[in-house]
C-alpha cells in the first residue's frame, strides 16, 4: 500500500493529538464494521501496542453514534474490570475525540486461536488442554467479578508470542447484580446457548446469566479438537433448533483418535439446562486437566542432569558414597517411569487406532489420522475454506461467522408471530 494512501485511512490526527502525540500508528492489522486495529510504537519507550480505531460516527444499522459511544465506553468500563489477568486482554491507554474512539491494547504477535486453528486444521490432546485450562481461568476470573462475555469463540481469543491466550472483545459483556438475569439477543450464532435462543422465542423465558460462556467454551473445544463446530446446518434454523436441544454428536473420524475425557467435559459443557451445566470451578477440576506424568515437558529436568551440569556431580557423588549400598537411583527411577507409562499405554489401548493395510489406506485414506490432516490443509489451500463433508459436519461453517452478528432479523420475525 502506498504511503499516500495509508494515510488517507487514518483519522484526521487533530481529532486525537493526545493519541498521536504518545504512539506512532503503523500497519493495519485487521478491520471491523466501524473500527480499524493498527499496530502501533509507543514513542517513549519504543513498545509495540495494538490500536483499535472505533468510528463513532461510522453506519452501523441500527445503532446512532450516541448508542455507539455508550457500547464503547461500557466496554472500556468492562475492560478495567477484568485487566491484569495473564488471559485477558490489558487495556493500556483510552483516548476519545468527539470523532473516533482510540483504544490501546496489548499486541499478541501470533493472531487470532481462530487463524491458528485453520492453518493446522485440529489441536492435539494436549494442546487443546493447554489452551482451555487458560480460557476457563480467564472466564473463572471474569465470572468472579460477576461479568459475563456473552462473545466467547476462537475469533475473539489472541494469543501471543508464548501462544497463551488472551480473551479480548467485550463489547457484549455484562456486569451483573446479583440474581440479575439478561434477556437480550446478541453473541454469534454457532456459539449462543439454548437460553438465550429461548429468550427471543418464548415469552416468559426466565433469561440467561453466566453459564452461556461455558456452554461457549465446550462449542470452542469441540472445535478445537476435530477442526468443525457441533451444531453446523446448512439452514440455520435447524441449526439454532440442534442448538436448543442440545443435538450434536461425536461420529465423525476425528473422534476415533480422541480419549474419553475431553468428550466427557465437552458433554458436561453442552447440557442444556444452565442449572445442570458444569460450572467453571468443576471444569477445572475435571480429569481432562489432570496432566499425566509422561505427558509433562521433562526437557528441562534432563538438561540439568547432563554430565557438564553440577548437579549431575554431586548427585554422582551421592550414588557414589552410597555404592556399598547397591541402591543405584537413576534405575529405580527409570523403572518407575516406565511402569507408569506402560499402565498409561495399557489404559489407553482401546482408544488405539487399529494398524490399517495400505490397501484399506487408499480405498478410504480419510480414516489414516496422518492422511486426514493433509487432505484437510490441502483442501483449504486450494478453496480457501474447510471442504464440506456432509450436513452434520462443515469445516466452512467457521468462515460463516461474521464479527459481531446480532440476530435481529431472527428476533424481529418472532416478535411478529
Amino acid at each position: 500500500m502506498a504511503k499516500d494512501e495509508e494515510d488517507d485511512l487514518l483519522p484526521d490526527k487533530d481529532a486525537a493529538k493526545g493519541f498521536y502525540a504518545k504512539y506512532e500508528p503503523k500497519e493495519i492489522l485487521g478491520r471491523g464494521i466501524s473500527s480499524t486495529v493498527r499496530r502501533c510504537i509507543e514513542k517513549e519507550t519504543g513498545r509495540e501496542f495494538a490500536a483499535k480505531i472505533i468510528d463513532i460516527g461510522a453506519e452501523t444499522g441500527d445503532n446512532s453514534p450516541q448508542q455507539m459511544l455508550e457500547a464503547t465506553r461500557q466496554e472500556i468500563f468492562i475492560l478495567r474490570q477484568v485487566m491484569g489477568h495473564p488471559y485477558i486482554i490489558d487495556l493500556q491507554d483510552v483516548f476519545e475525540s468527539d470523532a473516533f474512539v482510540f483504544l490501546v491494547f496489548e499486541l499478541c504477535p501470533k493472531g487470532e486461536l481462530f487463524d491458528h486453528l485453520t492453518s493446522v486444521v485440529t489441536l492435539s490432546e494436549k494442546k487443546t488442554r493447554t489452551i482451555m485450562r487458560q480460557i476457563f481461568e480467564g472466564v473463572d476470573y471474569i465470572h468472579s467479578k460477576n461479568i459475563v462475555h456473552r462473545d466467547l469463540k476462537p475469533e475473539n481469543i489472541l494469543l501471543d508470542d508464548n501462544h497463551s491466550v488472551k480473551i479480548t472483545d467485550f463489547g457484549f459483556a455484562r456486569q451483573l447484580l446479583d440474581g440479575q438475569k439478561l434477556f437480550d439477543l446478541c453473541g454469534t450464532p454457532g456459539y449462543l446457548a439454548p437460553e438465550t435462543l429461548r429468550c427471543s422465542m418464548f415469552e416468559g423465558s426466565p433469561g440467561y446469566s453466566k453459564e452461556v460462556d461455558i456452554w461457549a467454551c465446550g462449542v470452542i473445544m469441540f472445535t478445537l479438537l476435530v477442526g468443525c463446530p457441533p451444531f453446523w446446518h446448512r439452514k440455520q434454523m435447524v441449526m439454532l433448533r440442534n442448538i436448543m436441544e442440545g443435538k450434536y454428536s461425536f461420529t465423525s473420524p476425528e473422534w476415533a483418535d480422541i480419549s474419553e475425557d475431553p468428550k466427557d467435559l465437552i458433554r458436561k459443557c453442552l447440557v442444556v439446562d444452565p442449572d445442570k451445566r458444569i460450572t467453571v470451578k468443576e471444569a477445572l477440576r475435571h480429569p481432562f486437566f489432570n496432566t499425566m506424568l509422561f505427558e509433562q515437558d521433562i526437557g528441562g529436568l534432563k538438561r540439568s542432569l547432563s554430565v557438564k551440569s553440577r548437579r549431575f556431580s554431586r548427585i554422582s557423588e551421592i550414588a557414589l558414597l552410597r555404592k556399598q549400598s547397591r541402591f543405584n537411583a537413576r534405575k529405580k527411577f527409570q523403572y518407575a517411569i516406565l511402569c507408569v507409562r506402560a499402565m498409561i499405554r495399557i489404559k489407553r489401548l482401546r482408544f488405539t487406532a487399529e494398524p490399517l493395510r495400505v490397501d484399506e489406506a487408499i480405498r478410504d485414506p480419510y480414516r489414516v489420522k496422518i492422511l486426514r490432516k493433509v487432505i484437510d490443509g490441502c483442501a483449504f489451500r486450494v478453496y480457501g475454506h474447510w471442504v464440506k463433508k456432509g450436513e452434520g459436519q462443515n469445516r466452512a461453517a467457521l468462515f460463516e461467522n461474521t464479527p459481531r452478528t446480532e440476530l435481529y432479523a431472527l428476533y424481529i420475525s418472532n416478535l411478529s408471530r
